[in-house]
Formats: structure tokens, C-alpha cells, sequence
């Protein structure tokens, strides 16, 4: 017993999972923060927690080059995860930085928001570090279990309620899915590290034709396609999306997307790459479906959140190209475009959260008609980040989608780069239109309600600074995306 206890002691490396420690301290450290603090002042919690994350951020880009492994190897802080734990920290801090004056315009200044945001942040930080099936799986759940209290945060409004609901119930279900291959696989390879399934895999290579290995495969990619909102598991999407407070809106579709394409390419790419020639034929026809269902079903789209989530499923169908090309400029495509996603979607959302009224019944075409007029500097950043969302150069948009087409076209899928490619071509249209919109309509309102507060506005600014630069010089940032891949 003694030697046991011994060995779990030295396995513990408290430094492999010392970035999602030090959020996690600070999300808790916040719920005692607002258990002492006046009801209804929240503006020092939502600083607090952008100085949890900055500090989260120097931690992580200290672990660069200096790879981690801890806890008997269920866990690697190698360069893969700290890329990726930069992209939820950016994702985090542009949602905080958003969020203070709109909980307050819609009567919910309630301080336990700000460590709901940090401790989902910390359930991705652990999917992406994640080496071990059921170390995934605990980040998944810490991340969800999060969001969707997050998602029905408006508790007195219906459509609040139904979201998170919806996210609840579906979210569940997909675990479900996630948990149930995890077992088979587990039950093919007797251990759920993805290094031993590695060796297993090596040693047994009749393995990858067992049907339960083939069907456990499969039930753990419908549990990540769901996260990553794939088509056709994306029907929660739309209404979760429009439902949730708008910051959270976006940060869903940054963040925790982000987390469920780390686990995604760590399991499949690294764990189960023997098995490529069997993933990659239905990832092909799974990145078409999604990239076309989220831009047609765009088109008909008259609410901005609704249009914005259709946006992201075709986004995900773009990032899922790269996955399909399996190639070094493809998947480091897939890194760099969650990150210029980040930027460009946030900032969008950005804009939509000081464009709304108390209750957001205005976030509509109709209710944005002559908003570049009435408010030119918002307009014209909200014009870069759309510009940037088609894939127009200079921007971040197209250099991520430059990457991953190329990352394909270099493996051989060319057709499959030509449909992403006519894909980008159609969502000009619905991107296209809100520009109409915003400057070729009669307003029908003055906009006299929109207020610019340094939060918000420090958010749409670093977020144009990350469009413009990742589309002006995306070559350093590509170069790190390299040097993360495993």
C-alpha cells in the first residue's frame, strides 16, 4: 500500500496543470469575492477575472517549449495545449470585457457569471492538455456543466430557459455518446491513455477491424461533432445560440468549439491515426454536409444571433477540411483559424452586444438598417469583422482559410477545397447583407441607446487588432501553430 501511495505521489506534476490551477483558484476565489460584495455591483469581479486571465496567459506561454507530462501521463501542458489555451484565454477575455454594462442594461448583474466563464475556461484547458480518454472526458464535463447554467443565465426570460434546457438535454445525450465509446475502446485496447492505445494498436494491429474498436471510434466522433456543432448534429446550435446572453453566445462558438477540436485531433490524429483510412472518408462527407447546411440555412436567416450561429456550423465545416487533410499545413490551419475565428466572431458579437436594446428584440436585419450611418466607428468594425468572416484579404479570415485549402489540396482532396471554396463564395451573400443593411437602408432608428464602455470597446479594438494582424502577417503565428502540433 505504501508503494502505491509512493508511486501516485511522484506521478503528480502539479505543473501540467498549472494554467487551468491557477484559473480554477481564481474562479473560486471570485465566489467568495461575491458572497462579501453589494448585490448588483459586479464591474470589480469582471476585472478581477481579467487579471485571473492574464496571469493564466503568462503561465501558459512560460510552459512553450517546455513540455509538461503529469499525473501518470493523463496529462501533457506541451506546446499543443498552450496554443490552444491561449485561444480560450483570448476567447474568455474579449467575453468578460463584453459582458459587465450588458448584464447590467439586461437586469442580471450577477457576480457568479465571471467564474462560470473561468471555470469553463479551465474544463477546456483540460480537454486540450488532456492524454487520457477519461481526463478528456472530466474537462468536458467541468466545461458543459458550466455552460449550461450560463446558456439559461436569464432565468426570467422564456427563451433563456429553453436554451438552456435545450443544451442540457442534448448536451447529456451526446456525452452519452462520448462515454459509451470511450468504454468500447477501452474494452479494445484495455487502457484508455491515448499513448497506450498507440502501442496496443502497434502491437495488435488486427485491432483497428474489431467492431467494437470501429463502432467505439465512431460514438466518440458523434460526441466531439456535437460539441463542434457538425452537421447533422448541429440542430441545437441555432436556438441555444439566439436563446443565451450574447457574450456567451460568443463565447460558445470560440471557446469551448475550440476545446472540442483539440480532443478531437489528439484522439483521432494521435490515438487512432492507423485508423485514418476509415475517419477521414466519413470526415469528408461530414465537412461538406456541415459547410453547406450552415451557409444555405444562413441565406434565410433574418435574426443576426440565428445567422451568426449557422455561421459557425459552416465554420466548423471549414476547420473540419483541415482535419480531413491530415497534413502538417492542415492541421496547423486548424489551429491558426480557431484563432483568427476567435478574434473575427467576438468582434462581431461585440458590436451586436452595444447594438441591442434591453431584451435584443432589435438584433434583426430590419432592426439594423442605417447602424453604419448612426454609428460609424462601430460600423466600420463591424464591416472588418465580416469582411473577415467571407474570407476577404487582408484579413485573418482569409489567411486561415488560405491554410487549410492548401492543407488539402496538398493532400489530394481538391474537390473537397473547390466545395469550400464555392462554400465561402455563397456566404458572401448573408454577410453581405447586413453591409446593405447597415448602409444602403433608411434607418428606423436614431440608436440613441447605444453607449461605448471602455470594456466593450477594448474588446472590438483587440479584436480588430487580431483580425488585421493575423491577415497582414500570419506567417509567425502559422509558424507557432507548426511548432504545437504532436
Amino acid at each position: 500500500m505504501d508503494n502505491l501511495v509512493q508511486l501516485a505521489m511522484q506521478n503528480v506534476n502539479f505543473g501540467a496543470i498549472m494554467p487551468s490551477l491557477v484559473l480554477t483558484c481564481f474562479g473560486m476565489a471570485l465566489l467568495l469575492v461575491n458572497v462579501f460584495s453589494p448585490r448588483g455591483r459586479t464591474a470589480h469581479v469582471a476585472w478581477i477575472s481579467l487579471i485571473g486571465i492574464v496571469v493564466t496567459a503568462v503561465v501558459s506561454l512560460g510552459a512553450w517549449n517546455h513540455p509538461t507530462a503529469g499525473f501518470a501521463g493523463s496529462v501533457s501542458l506541451d506546446n499543443f495545449a498552450t496554443f490552444f489555451n491561449i485561444t480560450f484565454l483570448v476567447a474568455a477575455g474579449l467575453t468578460i470585457l463584453m459582458s459587465d454594462d450588458y448584464l447590467k442594461r439586461e437586469g442580471y448583474p450577477i457576480g457568479e457569471y465571471y467564474p462560470l466563464v473561468l471555470f469553463t475556461t479551465a474544463g477546456a484547458m483540460w480537454m486540450a492538455s488532456g492524454t487520457d480518454l477519461m481526463t478528456i472526458f472530466l474537462g468536458l464535463e467541468v466545461l458543459s456543466i458550466s455552460l449550461y447554467v450560463l446558456a439559461g443565465f436569464f432565468r426570467r426570460q422564456e427563451r433563456s430557459n429553453e436554451a438552456g434546457l435545450k443544451y442540457f438535454l442534448l448536451g447529456a445525450f451526446s456525452t452519452g455518446f462520448l462515454l459509451y465509446g470511450i468504454a468500447l475502446v477501452y474494452g479494445s485496447t484495455g487502457t484508455t491513455k491515448i499513448a497506450g492505445i498507440v502501442d496496443y494498436v502497434k502491437t495488435f494491429p488486427d485491432v483497428v477491424t474489431s467492431p467494437m474498436m470501429i463502432v467505439g471510434m465512431l460514438l466518440m466522433a458523434i460526441g466531439f461533432l456535437f460539441k463542434i456543432a457538425a452537421a447533422p448534429f448541429h440542430m441545437w446550435t441555432p436556438d441555444v445560440y439566439e436563446g443565451a446572453p450574447t457574450p456567451i453566445t460568443a463565447f460558445m462558438s470560440a471557446g469551448p468549439k475550440a476545446a472540442a477540436f483539440a480532443a478531437f485531433l489528439r484522439v483521432f490524429v494521435l490515438g487512432m491515426g492507423s485508423l485514418q483510412g476509415d475517419w477521414t472518408a466519413v470526415l469528408w462527407v461530414v465537412a461538406v454536409l456541415t459547410m453547406t447546411v450552415g451557409n444555405f440555412v444562413a441565406i434565410y436567416q433574418t435574426n443576426l444571433k440565428r445567422m451568426l450561429a449557422y455561421s459557425s456550423i459552416a465554420h466548423a465545416g471549414y476547420a473540419l477540411v483541415g482535419m480531413v487533410a491530415a497534413n502538417a499545413i492542415g492541421r496547423a490551419g486548424i489551429l491558426f483559424y480557431l484563432l483568427a475565428y476567435t478574434f473575427m466572431n467576438l468582434g462581431a458579437f461585440a458590436v451586436l452586444v452595444l447594438a441591442g436594446k434591453e431584451g435584443e428584440e432589435n438584433l434583426t436585419l430590419e432592426g439594423f438598417a442605417g447602424f453604419g450611418y448612426k454609428r460609424p466607428l462601430l460600423g466600420v468594425a463591424m464591416t472588418i469583422f465580416l469582411f473577415s468572416l467571407m474570407g476577404i484579404p487582408p484579413t485573418a479570415g482569409f489567411a486561415g482559410k488560405f491554410f487549410i485549402f492548401a492543407g488539402a489540396v496538398k493532400a489530394g482532396y481538391v474537390w473537397l477545397a473547390v466545395i469550400g471554396v464555392l462554400n465561402s463564395a455563397v456566404s458572401l451573400y448573408y454577410y453581405l447583407r447586413v453591409m446593405v443593411y447597415m448602409y444602403f437602408k433608411e434607418p428606423t432608428e436614431d440608436y440613441g441607446w447605444v453607449r461605448i464602455p471602455a470594456g466593450a470597446a477594448i474588446s472590438i479594438v483587440l479584436s480588430l487588432i487580431g483580425v488585421l494582424y493575423l491577415g497582414l502577417v500570419p506567417g509567425g503565428v502559422m509558424e507557432m501553430a507548426k511548432a504545437a502540433l504532436f
